[in-house]
């Protein structure tokens, strides 16, 4: 038997979560803050999203003789978005996006850190994926590096699931544009750039991806109502029969999202030590489904 109930447990370390999810958030500016100067700035390549959108209009501007800083125009690209999208995708989620901006922002005005590498074949490999790192570390922290992922989180909650590759394709249009005014070599290495963050960030994010469960028991009652108090997901339970055991068994359903399952597996070992539990990727899945809202994770 688990001595120390698994959602006990979670609610008595809300604050240490907390803690964890801002030095994530952190973490994550100062790395995108990283690869912005010493991967796409040495390389003339340009972000995604809004922080590409503001890298464009900087470099837009220094061809006219003016000077418009990059970390002013993430502050003016994502403010309005994040204020006019902090009902739909959560206040908790819009406040972390902001700090992680924000401080990006302010990161890029006073911390300056060296290139490394002096080939752009490597810069695109290297700094694509350490981009795809930084947003990956925002979204883990219920949070997001502001811009084009709120208009992903809003529309991925909706449909339930992820749309990372109409995103790039996003992406893709502003650095043809970027191509149209700089010339087309750098934009098809920033497209690259871009399509190995965009791979980086589904291969370390999976909270879209369902999973399920099946867990085979001598006592469904119990371990169905035990489910049933914790989660917002139904439970079949079909019979069966143990030919180790020569018993009566039952095998108790459920699909999940990946990122409650962990606490599923715990949840049904607490209520059965006995129980035995096998999970698989689930890739299609037609019904009515629950997804935890981003603020409740």
């Amino acid at each position: 038997m688990i001595s120390i109930h698994w959602y006990e447990q979670v609610k008595k370390n809300k604050k240490v979560r907390i803690v964890l999810s801002l030095i994530m958030i952190a973490c994550s500016s100062l790395l995108q803050t990283y690869v912005i100067q010493s991967f796409i700035n040495p390389a003339n390549l340009l972000s995604a999203g809004f922080t590409g959108v503001a890298i464009l209009l900087d470099r837009i501007a220094n061809l006219c003789g003016w000077y418009f800083p990059t970390s002013i125009g993430i502050l003016i690209l994502n403010v309005p978005v994040a204020l006019a999208c902090y009902r739909s995708v959560g206040k908790r989620f819009t406040l972390y996006s902001s700090i992680q901006f924000c401080l990006t922002s302010f990161l890029l005005g006073f911390v300056h850190f060296e290139p490394i590498l002096n080939d752009v074949i490597l810069n695109v490999a290297f700094g694509g994926f350490l981009n795809g790192m930084a947003i990956t570390l925002a979204l883990k922290a219920n949070g997001s590096t502001g811009g084009t992922d709120f208009i992903s989180l809003y529309v991925s909650n909706k449909i339930h699931k992820s749309i990372w590759n109409e995103i790039f394709m996003f992406n893709v249009c502003i650095l043809a544009i970027f191509g149209a005014i700089f010339g087309w070599e750098y934009a098809g290495y920033s497209i690259v750039f871009q399509f190995i963050s965009t791979r980086t960030i589904s291969t370390f994010h999976h909270r879209y991806e369902q999973i399920t469960i099946e867990a085979t028991t001598q006592h469904p009652e119990h371990l169905s109502e035990e489910y049933l108090t914790h989660f917002h997901h139904g439970m079949t339970v079909l019979e069966g029969y143990g030919a180790y055991l020569h018993k009566r068994v039952y095998v108790c359903k459920t699909v999940v999202s990946s990122y409650e399952a962990h606490d599923v597996v715990m949840c049904l070992r607490n209520a059965d030590p006995n129980v035995i539990i096998n999970t698989y990727r689930t890739n299609n899945f037609y019904g009515r489904f629950y997804q935890k809202p981003i603020d409740d994770m």
